[in-house]
């Protein structure tokens, strides 16, 4: 069950939605046409990002479109590299990220730790191993969301459906059925209890000679 959020629309935008739902013609809640839209959208960035119809660079999961800028840092200056159709181009060649990373280098070094990545549309060089776990996350919220999308109306209809098995109700019983209830249980224990022992012992039978009762502490400070 996922939990819900409110987020402020602009009042000329809330209308014309409402409008393009009276135009269509059905009956369909504004909550799931704005979800519909959102669910679109992601999915419209997510094939941007994946490079479908666009050129660029696929490093293993992230991908980087064309004119994507690569920096890394050696020897206090930094080395520079771009996209360019589907290759990396440093220094007029074609290299593999990891390449790049080794090229001015004298140690080894994880290319996903060092190079620095500004695609088109960023303000700013970022990490590289930081964009691919922001991919990642996007990727498993895109598709949590399609599966809450697609369990939403089989969870509605099996909880108006009436073959589902009512929970049973917790009610409090009356002191009659409480006392009832007491006799029953300690009837069935008795049955497994030993039987009592009622025969007298030896010398039960003598007289009580002793008239008062004295406590262990009391005779020791007499």
């Amino acid at each position: 069950m996922f939990s819900t959020v409110s987020a402020q629309v602009p009042t000329p935008t809330y209308i014309a939605l409402m409008a393009q739902l009276r135009r269509g013609g059905r009956q369909q809640d504004l909550s799931s046409a704005i979800t519909a839209a959102i669910v679109l959208w992601l999915a419209q960035q997510q094939n941007a990002t994946a490079g479908v119809g666009t050129h660029g660079y696929q490093w293993k999961s992230l991908f980087l479109p064309e004119g994507t800028e690569l920096r890394s840092w050696s020897y206090g200056e930094h080395n520079y590299a771009r996209v360019e159709g589907d290759k990396i181009i440093h220094q007029g060649h074609a290299v593999s990220p990891n390449q790049f990373a080794h090229a001015f280098a004298r140690t080894t070094r994880n290319a996903w730790e060092d190079l620095y990545i500004r695609r088109p549309g960023d303000k700013r060089f970022k990490l590289a191993c930081l964009l691919r776990q922001e991919g990642e996350q996007e990727e498993r919220e895109l598709k949590q969301m399609e599966a809450a999308q697609a369990a939403g109306p089989a969870t509605q209809t099996g909880a108006a459906s009436p073959a589902s098995p009512a929970a049973p109700s917790l009610l409090p019983l009356p002191d009659e059925s409480i006392q009832l209830l007491a006799a029953a249980l300690a009837s069935a224990l008795s049955q497994f209890a030993p039987p009592r022992n009622t025969d007298s012992g030896p010398r039960w039978d003598l007289p009580e000679r002793r008239k008062f009762r004295y406590r262990l502490e009391d005779v020791a400070f007499e």
